[in-house]
């Protein structure tokens, strides 16, 4: 080994000829609020890391007629006005492999869980281009998040962009957390990112992955409240390279960034110092194309392309339920369908506080299991006429005998809706409910009583081994049992 060393050197000293190596040195100007002015660099070009003498590195972010803006990634204290710049040859990156399974990173790949530096094989750039159309598939695989509404009547499927938005504190990030546990055993690849969350939230959610064994299967990426503004503009790019490696190698992956209201307000203040012309809002013009070029990486690829996927759950954030801001706005065109959180419902103690009428997936259902999809049926149209028939309740209404039974089956379908924060559920305990409810099982049941009712239809669906390919008269067997009509049955036969 030594010897092939020894020959490789004399082989270069060999071959070694002198030349004139030509490099650009520029100076800094001004620094400050995250932002560095730099002289000197004529060929720098956008995207481009500038390195200084002393030790920090910056992204260029803007070009005038003679000085470079750039936004800082790393920075000490000995950054000042006259320190040397340089152009860095190679793009900014990440290092990327299953060695960041279980790991909590910055947006650079750095380690932020005390653990060594990840020693990865590969690398990729964090700006990519989205798959090409012809690299793409239809979206025919379902993504399981657990939850009641959305498994039913607002369904993902691998490879589809869906936006959680609503106000704060209405439950986004838990809807967002419930998705990732539940894809235990799944061979689904997880990426939560974190954008500018206090550090009591960042180790909250990384305790709650550990404590329900996601962090097997998920990586992190941070960059908290505290860090520099280049950062957490760079970190759902970060978690996208991350994902989309796994996705190239035919694994289907689940990417959230939470949330990208911040990292649009983080985008508005690192234009504005840049003295960027501002629009809507003082955000400025590309602020759209950022978000785009950002989702259209997630999708499905074809067979030839490796089969993988990447799902996107983008969080967005509402001012009182503003649906109509610009940021807002932006992501709903940009995604494939929302999922709407509203307070009222919140503050009414329907949690989760999803309103149906104004959530929407517009490729998920092609996706759905056919007996999945045959049970959800006309549910949603069923319970959003029910909540306009409850309406005239209020107003103390009188209603025929038909629309009675509509309002008592609503008001049973609500309670089921029901679903504390965290505990996601099997999709086919989902499939289980659903048979009995639309055989009318549940309509004489007090609302009341069902929570304990469904917990025990958990269990028995646990342990009947019924899958979803399983026919529907194993299913209704099951539903009859266990709300006891067979019994009534063999009762009334012996009467």
């Amino acid at each position: 080994m030594t010897g092939s060393l020894i020959q490789q050197r004399t082989d270069w000293l060999d071959k070694y000829q002198p030349q004139v190596r030509i490099a650009e040195q520029g100076w800094v100007v001004s620094v400050g609020d995250g932002i560095v002015w730099v002289a000197g660099l004529p060929t720098v070009a956008i995207d481009d890391v500038l390195e200084f003498s002393d030790g920090s590195r910056a992204q260029v972010f803007d070009l005038n007629v003679n000085l470079v803006g750039g936004v800082l990634l790393q920075a000490t204290d000995a950054l000042t006005a006259g320190t040397r710049a340089t152009r860095r040859g190679k793009p900014l990156g990440i290092p990327v492999g299953d060695e960041l399974l279980g790991r909590v990173l910055d947006p650079l790949g750095g380690p932020l869980d005390g653990g060594a530096m990840p020693d990865c094989a590969g690398w990729r750039p964090l700006e990519g281009r989205a798959p090409a159309i012809a690299q793409r598939d239809f979206v025919q695989q379902p993504l399981y998040t657990g939850s009641k509404v959305l498994d039913t009547m607002i369904p993902i499927g691998c490879g589809q962009r869906q936006l959680l938005i609503g106000d704060e504190g209405l439950g986004r990030s838990a809807l967002a957390l419930d998705a990732v546990t539940n894809q235990k055993g799944k061979n689904i690849r997880c990426v939560y990112v974190l954008i500018g969350q206090k550090r009591s939230t960042v180790i909250g959610t990384i305790e709650l992955l550990r404590r329900t064994r996601a962090f097997e299967y998920t990586t992190v990426i941070v960059a908290e409240a505290s860090a520099l503004p280049g950062l957490l503009h760079l970190a759902p790019f970060a978690g996208c390279t991350v994902a989309e490696h796994w996705m190239r190698q035919g694994w289907h992956t689940l990417v959230v960034y939470d949330d990208l209201s911040t990292h649009a307000k983080t985008y508005r203040e690192l234009s504005l110092l840049l003295r960027r012309p501002p629009g809507r809002e003082a955000y400025p013009g590309d602020i759209f194309s950022v978000h785009a070029r950002l989702l259209e990486r997630a999708t499905c690829l074809n067979a030839a392309n490796g089969g993988g996927s990447m799902t996107a759950l983008p969080i967005v954030e509402t001012k009182l339920g503003e649906i109509a801001a610009y940021i807002p706005t932006n992501l709903i065109s940009i995604t494939d369908g929302q999922v709407y959180l509203d307070r009222d419902l919140f503050s009414g103690g329907f949690r989760p506080a999803i309103d149906i009428g104004k959530s929407v997936s517009r490729i998920g259902g092609r996706a759905q299991h056919p007996a999945v999809k045959k049970e959800a049926g006309r549910m949603k149209l069923d319970y959003l006429q029910f909540l306009e028939l409850e309406m005239f309740t209020r107003f103390g209404a009188k209603l025929e005998a038909g629309m009675e039974k509509v309002i008592r089956r609503g008001r049973v379908l609500r309670e089921i809706f029901k679903q504390d924060r965290l505990s996601p559920l099997p999709i086919e305990f989902q499939l289980a409910w659903m048979v009995a409810f639309n055989d009318g099982l549940l309509d004489e049941r007090e609302p009341r009583a069902l929570p304990e009712m469904l917990a025990q239809l958990e269990m028995q669906v646990a342990a009947s081994g019924l899958t979803l390919d399983d026919g529907r008269d194993q299913w209704a067997a099951l539903a009859r049992d266990w709300t006891g009509e067979h019994e009534a049955d063999k009762q009334g036969e012996l009467r």
